[in-house]
């Protein structure tokens, strides 16, 4: 049975009105981990379409992020690129601007700088070969 556009919108309403709308993970009444609007997340999970289209936000939420960071981050050498997307979006708004005499590298241009301020840091140690290989990326540029 297929239903239209209309009925589809009534029951998307009734739904939100009952389970209510949450955008953070919280246990149900039933204790059950629960994100968004009634989504179990221990039975049900995401699916890989649904995670691929949070990563695909997550990674233009970075891109949007380091573009504040970064005068002309997108003239920025593609691998250049590459490595901070991954370190912002591993790391975070807050603990990315942490690496300021990275920052300070890249924006000068001094990729090889920008890559012994990647490994003398704590982050370097904790991710393992995440880091080793962002380092060798940055530079091998």
């Amino acid at each position: 049975m297929s239903h239209d556009k209309a009925f589809h919108e009534k029951l998307t309403d009734q739904l939100t009105k009952h389970e209510g709308l949450r955008l953070k993970p919280y246990h149900c009444p039933a204790g059950k981990l629960t994100i968004g609007i009634g989504r179990n997340l221990e039975d049900k999970g995401i699916t890989e379409k649904e995670a691929v289209m949070l990563l695909e936000n997550d990674i233009e939420e970075c891109i949007a992020d380091l573009n504040k960071v970064f005068k002309g981050f997108e003239l920025l050498p593609e691998t250049v690129q590459l490595v901070l997307v991954d370190m912002r979006f591993n790391l975070g708004p807050g603990r990315f601007r942490k690496f300021k005499k990275m920052i300070t590298a890249v924006n000068d241009l001094d990729y090889p700088r920008a890559a012994a301020e990647m490994k003398d840091s704590r982050w370097y140690t904790q991710v393992g070969q995440r880091a080793r290989t962002l380092v060798k990326m940055m530079t091998d540029v």
